[in-house]
């Protein structure tokens, strides 16, 4: 299935490129003779051209041709992720939520403070763990004096290998709720009064920062990011596609790190975020989406709820928030998605 998938995207990508292709070529058509052709009363060699020509043919084909691979495709998913007893109600609440937030940090002494302070503060969380990615500033000293507990990485190895680390980490503590959070302050600990009553329903609750009320003008996601991570996450839905409720999950953001999960949860995918034979962790920039996609494939439940979210503080580590650099962070999150 997960071939077929790839399949029906790329060719679609390609199909899409050859219909815009045939839409330019008539508009050009049309802007250079057509008019001068219909004005003469010979339009009727026009439309043959353009209607009856055999490249139109050819795409009519290949369109139904895909049409009718993904209504078989959809058709396959009739039953898909259908087991009541792990894809439809439950109820069980979490009466006496204790949390674990855990932070990678790599150069944010700007944002540290704040953000450890305001998880610190919030009544259920019971501790934060920063891991530090080998800073070359204070990050790692300002969240130790803020009460994080401090796990210093012997040399960079990616905020994803940092979260897997940290993830482990907070399954020895005696929370039952484990949340990874954003350490450049654009995230706010107040939403987890919104986030915890949905495990009462589910196993994980990811944020999306795609409602604007919801966000700080002037955030580092620009149209781009907005609309990449909206289509992105589309495509994930789309790949867990369930014919009665249009997937298994409904997504609109896929790069927001801002989740909680129950720890038994949790305690089912650990063992498989870093690659025991490279020591690399699995997904890199895409850590999220990997979270994302791991706990589809273990059977979780996964619910997406607005977050607010703030203008980060310092600098950007990544460059997101550059054009080029976007762009290839979104080519990799794409290449994830279907090789995964």
């Amino acid at each position: 299935m997960k071939k077929f998938f790839f399949l029906l995207v790329i060719t679609f990508g390609i199909l899409f490129v050859a219909n815009i292709t045939w839409i330019v070529l008539n508009l050009y058509s049309w802007a250079t003779v057509g008019i001068d052709i219909v004005l003469s009363g010979s339009e009727s060699g026009l439309f043959e051209n353009i209607y009856y020509s055999l490249y139109f043919k050819w795409i009519i084909f290949a369109d139904i041709l895909w049409i009718i691979s993904l209504i078989v495709f959809m058709l396959q998913r009739k039953h898909f992720k259908t087991d009541p007893a792990q894809h439809f109600l439950k109820y069980n609440p979490i009466n006496s939520p204790r949390l674990c937030v855990t932070i990678a940090a790599y150069n944010e002494q700007d944002s540290i403070e704040k953000t450890v302070k305001d998880f610190i503060k919030h009544r259920d969380v019971e501790s934060v763990i920063v891991v530090d990615n080998k800073s070359m500033d204070d990050t790692a000293l300002l969240a130790e004096k803020c009460g994080a507990k401090v796990i210093r990485q012997e040399k960079n190895r990616g905020f994803a290998h940092s979260y897997a680390i940290g993830l482990k980490e907070a399954l020895k503590t005696d929370a039952n709720i484990i949340a990874t959070a954003e350490a450049d302050g654009t995230n706010n600990a107040y939403d987890l009064d919104k986030m915890i009553p949905y495990l009462s329903n589910c196993d994980m609750v990811v944020g999306t920062r795609q409602v604007q009320i919801f966000t700080q003008k002037g955030n580092q996601n620009s149209i781009m990011h907005v609309w990449g991570n909206y289509w992105l996450a589309k495509l994930i839905q789309f790949k867990y596609f369930s014919l009665h409720h249009f997937g298994i999950i409904n997504l609109t953001d896929v790069g927001c790190l801002f989740r909680v999960i129950k720890k038994e949860s949790l305690e089912k995918l650990t063992d498989q975020f870093i690659d025991h034979k490279t020591g690399d962790a699995i997904g890199g920039p895409a850590f999220p989406l990997y979270l994302t996609m791991r706990s589809i494939e273990k059977n979780l439940r996964i619910v997406e709820v607005p977050l607010t979210f703030n203008k980060r503080l310092g600098q950007s580590k990544t460059r997101s928030d550059e054009k080029i650099s976007g762009i290839k962070y979104g080519l990799i999150f794409l290449k994830f998605i279907l090789r995964y």
